[in-house]
């Protein structure tokens, strides 16, 4: 019987750190990429938007996918309240 339970225990511990695992690598964000997110920001801490024609600049040189990748992403109500402002523009110019 302990052989059963210890057995069963270490399916279920299999099983919830796999699940753990693929939730974590899989949360990745496009808003959250430095390197994609920096030609739209004046400053190194990304806190202020550049103006209305130098970000609608840096949308255009965006591939497509990538474009709806971030629209998709501010569709997310816990990212767009961390990136709400960036959020407002880009679905101003491109949603």
């Amino acid at each position: 019987m302990k052989l059963k339970l210890l057995a069963l225990n270490a399916m279920a511990f299999t099983m919830l750190t796999g699940a753990a695992i693929a939730g974590s690598t899989s949360g990745t964000s496009a808003l959250d990429d430095p390197a994609k997110m920096a030609p739209f920001f004046t400053d190194a801490g990304m806190k202020t938007l550049r103006s209305d024609a130098d970000f609608k600049t840096a949308w255009m040189s965006m591939k497509p996918d990538e474009r709806t990748a971030v629209l998709k992403d501010c569709g997310d109500t816990t990212l767009n309240k961390s990136h709400a402002e960036f959020c407002a523009m880009a679905k101003k110019m491109g949603g």
